[in-house]
């Protein structure tokens, strides 16, 4: 009778203890580089909020408006200043962020890496970890199907093409497809007037072009209007990063061929949980997290079309 007594009082103990752990409130700050036109971005502020309310943590999110990089770093380091108990951010370019980021981690606050940058970059600065899809990786993979598919030029519609990780998934898609990048990539700007317009005189002055890759909904969605408008809409080779409830529904209608999906709900929703369990329990994964690149297609769309824009 005493042993269970004992057992009894041990176990609710451990009871008390969790809930403990469990009120502790801890305060999570995620520091994007994406500017607030978008909207690709809010499946991840989805999954830090959910994150939040399953782990009882707050989690603030915190962007440069127009995605100024410089205005990015001083988020970063305001952030740090205001005693977190840890940093979620993107290494959008590694000089410009580096800095922030390591005081960041010599102040003490523990960061993760989520969406840009990449293992090898995480482990430099003293982060705990990276999750999120190696972009050079995900445009080879994309180069290299698009090859298979017999293409041998592209255009790559990049809209923030002073962040080096875009840049990367055009590069890596050139050299998937065994070809010089030069000038097959364009700076599109982020209006979306703008960018249909930018792909239209393009693909005017190069009519041999066979594919147009796009970076997200913002180079995506005027995209496919310039297409349509220009009777093209179905004819070329389109692929696309991400996803977006206009992405889908251009894969469903057959004017783009896939869309990498990097899943960018398990970016947000990861690290949060993350940092949360090596907070309370000490816990912490033993590699990176690579959550992309997944193709989507006409013929897996079914989950994908329910959650667009929301959770994936």
């Amino acid at each position: 009778m005493k042993m269970m007594k004992g057992l009894l009082l041990a176990a609710g103990a451990a009871l008390m203890g969790a809930a403990a752990a469990q009120a502790e409130g801890e305060r999570y700050v995620l520091v994007s580089h994406a500017p607030d036109s978008d909207s690709w971005w809010n499946t991840i502020k989805n999954s830090i909020a959910l994150a939040g309310e399953q782990m009882n943590v707050e989690v603030e999110y915190r962007n440069p408006p127009t995605g100024d990089l410089a205005d990015m770093a001083r988020i970063i380091e305001q952030a740090a200043a205001s005693g977190p108990d840890g940093i979620i951010t993107t290494i959008a370019d590694y000089d410009v962020l580096s800095g922030p980021i390591r005081s960041a981690v010599d102040s003490g606050v523990d960061v993760v890496i989520m969406n840009t940058g990449t293992p090898e970059q995480t482990r430099e600065l003293g982060a705990l970890m990276y999750v999120g899809q190696p972009e050079y990786d995900a445009g080879l993979a994309a180069g290299q199907r698009a090859k298979d598919d017999g293409i041998t030029n592209f255009l790559c519609v990049n809209h923030t093409i002073q962040q080096p990780s875009l840049g990367e998934r055009c590069q890596g898609f050139a050299d998937g497809l065994g070809v010089e990048l030069g000038n097959q990539m364009i700076d599109a700007g982020q209006d979306p007037a703008e960018i249909k317009n930018r792909v239209m005189a393009y693909l005017n002055a190069n009519p041999d072009t066979e594919a147009v890759l796009t970076l997200g909904p913002v180079s995506a969605d005027p995209t496919i209007q310039a297409l349509e408008e220009n009777g093209m809409a179905g004819d070329i080779y389109f692929g696309t990063f991400d996803l977006g409830e206009n992405i889908v529904q251009a894969i469903k209608d057959g004017i783009i061929n896939w869309g990498i999906d990097q899943q960018p709900f398990l970016q947000g929703y990861l690290p949060v949980v993350i940092l949360t369990n090596y907070h309370r329990y000490g816990v912490l994964p033993g590699n990176n997290i690579n959550s992309g690149p997944g193709f989507i297609t006409a013929e897996a769309l079914d989950k994908v079309e329910e959650f667009a824009g929301e959770y994936r």
